[in-house]
């Protein structure tokens, strides 16, 4: 169902001579199917259409990237799709909402006290009753499914060509990680992911629920990065932003890459990585640009 030409995402950057650093330009697979999320949606869709359900059922905020990706995928590939999003429905919808709602999302707003049980059996149950059998993909889109997707996202790179020392990504509900974490097994690479909420050590355990008692490489999360929690920001932030895209040309947000970035520069600062160590940075995506939409 999903088929991602193959191209050469990997660039190579110089960020500094202290060590040799790597982007890897997830962002380049798709504009609405973004990143990371290829990689995450690829076998639910399969799964999906093997048990014959033709709706799909996700969960979201107003500015949720993996919102637009699921509606945009259905839209492709003939799903009806339903976004419950977190928070009243506000007087004017924003863009994204706007784009999803174009492809064919139907848009359900709950109170965040309600969002919060999108877990809950009882609360799917409700769901199920008043939008009838649909596929459920959760927030962020990720479960075991996504781990699987996820762990292919290295496949990118010329195969015994490249190793790197350390590999850095950004992290929201940790599905990417686990499957990067899957994929490094038994490799000298060091997996450092940087979360974009405030307190989010949990997804230490969230994490390794995700991989279900398989091997993997251990990982690190470095917790100081959030910049107040998610989808926050800072004057400190989109300076280092407007900085980094003028001098590198590099495409990125507030809400994850460009806290990944911010995060890197700052470890180099501090002598973080050995000297002439090979780092790579993966962009997950996540790049809207309101001008390709409506």
């Amino acid at each position: 169902m999903i088929f991602i030409n193959s191209f050469n995402v990997l660039e190579k950057v110089n960020f500094t001579e202290k060590v040799e650093t790597y982007v890897l330009r997830l962002d380049k697979i798709d504009s609405y199917i973004s990143g990371n999320k290829w990689f995450k949606l690829k076998y639910n869709l399969q799964e999906a259409r093997k048990l014959g359900l033709r709706k799909l059922l996700t969960f979201g905020g107003a500015y949720s990237n993996h919102i637009l990706a699921v509606a945009s995928a259905g839209e492709r590939w003939g799903f009806e799709t339903i976004g419950i999003i977190r928070g009243e429905k506000p007087s004017v919808l924003n863009a994204r909402l706007l784009q999803a709602q174009k492809w064919g999302m139907e848009l359900h707003f709950v109170s965040r006290q309600s969002y919060r049980e999108k877990n809950n059996v009882d609360f799917v149950e409700s769901l199920r009753q008043k939008f009838g059998k649909f596929y459920l993909i959760p927030e962020g889109g990720s479960n075991t499914l996504a781990v699987q997707g996820a762990s292919e996202i290295l496949d990118f790179l010329p195969q015994l060509s490249f190793s790197f020392d350390y590999v850095l990504c950004c992290v929201g509900t940790g599905g990417t990680l686990a499957g990067l974490a899957k994929s490094l097994l038994g490799t000298n690479t060091k997996l450092l992911g940087i979360p974009v909420l405030k307190n989010a050590s949990f997804l230490y355990k969230d994490i390794q629920n995700l991989l279900q008692n398989q091997s993997f490489q251990p990982f690190e999360l470095l917790l100081d990065y959030h910049f107040g929690g998610y989808a926050k920001k800072t004057n400190e932030l989109l300076n280092f932003l407007e900085n980094f895209k003028q001098k590198f040309q590099i495409p990125t947000e507030s809400v994850y890459t460009g806290k990944m970035f911010f995060a890197f520069f700052d470890l180099l600062g501090k002598n973080y990585f050995a000297e002439n160590s090979k780092v790579l940075l993966i962009h997950t995506g996540g790049i809207f640009e309101q001008s390709k939409s409506i």
